[in-house]
């Protein structure tokens, strides 16, 4: 079959490179623009237009995929499935029904639950049980469209959105490369999705979310720390400095301590109250340091019980 790729970040590599290496052709890969990055603003590559690069597969990056421009290369390569991962822009309609067998999103989550941009950290925020890959046929919506295939991936005790984002990978690619020939084929069944998902919008992450709230239970934290691990990660403030929390295990305690307060110290353990229960902090980084087990880092930093985790830097 031959395929028009589109996708952008780490999570669509898995995909490309699957199709790279079967027999379909990949007419062509369409990424988002070059961005500036590091200290000197050089231009940098999305990760997909790096791997499309290692198989000498032509690059298109519009700006705006809805441009009449770019519409019309689409148009002249004629592909019979456009394959979409992550890309970054909604499809139009001009573009969803250009080609033969359409256009399929691979989507990193059970679909109806967590349409929006950042299914797999917030499947971990949310402590579900397990998430997945769903391929869909697109339409104008967002993450709206018919259902085609679906893989359950059940989550670690110690999953962190790091680890599920590298097995939805794999398990995308796997699940697009065998749902390929029912397409071609005519025997896919559809389901379609309901108007309303059973979750809140997944949306994009930002630093601000890490931001730990110690009244909160400490299951709650808990999940939090494991899904923004290792972007944009979860942080507190101690002494006026960030610390961010890495790894960290709920321990089921009564107190009457303010949230936020190091209940217990010693050699090994740091163990802050919450809301409801407490955290037994297991890795953690303070700003300008490097990440360490707490063992570690309680060698080098002095703190005491009745220390005060902050919210705020002052």
């Amino acid at each position: 079959m031959k395929i028009v790729f589109m996708g952008t970040p780490d999570f669509a590599v898995g995909t490309l490179h699957a199709l790279a290496e079967s027999e379909h052709e990949i007419l062509a890969v369409v990424t988002q623009p070059d961005k500036p990055k590091g200290r000197g603003k050089s231009l940098q590559p999305t990760p997909v237009k790096e791997e499309a690069l290692r198989y000498h597969i032509p690059v298109y990056q519009p700006k705006r995929v809805r441009e009449e421009e770019f519409q019309d290369v689409l148009r002249e390569l004629n592909p019979d499935l456009i394959v979409v991962v992550a890309f970054g822009q909604l499809i139009p309609k001009a573009i969803l029904e250009l080609p033969r067998y359409g256009c399929v999103n691979v989507h990193a989550s059970l679909l109806p639950k967590y349409r929006g941009a950042a299914p797999i950290q917030w499947a971990v925020i949310d402590g579900e049980k397990e998430s997945g890959v769903t391929i869909m046929k697109m339409d104008e919506g967002l993450d709206t469209g018919d259902m085609i295939a679906k893989t359950v991936v059940p989550l670690a005790e110690d999953e962190t959105g790091g680890s599920l984002f590298d097995k939805l990978s794999q398990v995308g690619a796997k699940l697009l490369i065998d749902t390929i020939p029912a397409l071609e084929a005519g025997t896919v069944v559809c389901e379609k999705q309901p108007e309303e998902s059973p979750t809140p919008y997944a949306a994009m992450l930002n630093k601000k979310m890490g931001l730990i709230d110690w009244n909160q239970d400490a299951a709650v934290i808990e999940c939090l720390i494991r899904g923004l691990n290792p972007w944009p990660s979860a942080y507190t403030y101690l002494k006026g400095k960030t610390l961010k929390i890495w790894h960290a295990q709920v321990v089921q305690v009564q107190h009457e301590a303010e949230p936020g307060t190091v209940l217990q110290v010693d050699k090994k353990n740091l163990i802050v109250a919450c809301g409801t229960n407490a955290l037994s902090i297991c890795r953690l980084q303070l700003e300008g340091k490097k990440q360490m087990e707490t063992e570690a880092f309680l060698r080098g930093c002095a703190i005491e019980t009745g220390t005060q985790f902050s919210m705020n830097r002052e």
